[in-house]
């Protein structure tokens, strides 16, 4: 198999395919995979909603970027949470040993992914809607994006495809 760059992080909003994508793509690059989600509720031995719902949205980003700050990891493929984005800090930390993928679906896609909203541990203020936080966080992972594959319409086995068809170095 033809060589892969370092770590593969991937990036977009819930209900992108990042959790599901993600141990499917270390899979097939024999790597192990992290995703920042669960080492978050590791770290405090609670839920993303119980964090969110008692400590609040400021001090979930804190606790989020540390995590991320945290990780010196090498050929691994990490699912970030779709919040991740709004630490710099942190995405350019994962930044500087690996390649970020930003999994882009529409809006429909993302709704019909996303089973329970109001149990997801979502980073946004109470009166933002989904389409607002899509909206808000989209420039984002433009701008952060070494590569964006379309996640849209596609089964994780073809997502997969097209990220390896666009990683894999000869």
């Amino acid at each position: 198999m033809k060589r892969c760059p370092s770590n593969l992080i991937l990036i977009g909003m819930p209900g992108s395919g990042k959790s599901t994508l993600g141990p499917i793509l270390a899979g097939k690059l024999s790597r192990p995979f992290l995703d920042t989600d669960q080492a978050i509720e590791d770290a405090q031995q609670r839920t993303l909603q119980e964090i969110m719902n008692s400590d609040g949205q400021a001090i979930f980003r804190r606790i989020e970027e540390e995590v991320l700050l945290s990780l010196n990891l090498h050929d691994h493929v990490i699912a970030t949470g779709g919040s991740a984005i709004y630490s710099q800090a942190g995405i350019t930390h994962l930044k500087s040993n690996g390649l970020a993928i930003f999994l882009d679906a529409d809006l429909v896609t993302l709704e019909s992914r996303v089973n329970n909203f109001s149990t997801r541990g979502l980073v946004k203020h109470p009166e933002q809607s989904f389409a607002q936080l899509l909206d808000d966080r989209l420039p984002l992972y433009k701008k952060h994006a070494d590569i964006t594959v379309q996640s849209a319409g596609l089964t994780p086995e073809q997502t997969c495809g097209e990220i390896l068809a666009a990683v894999l170095l000869p």
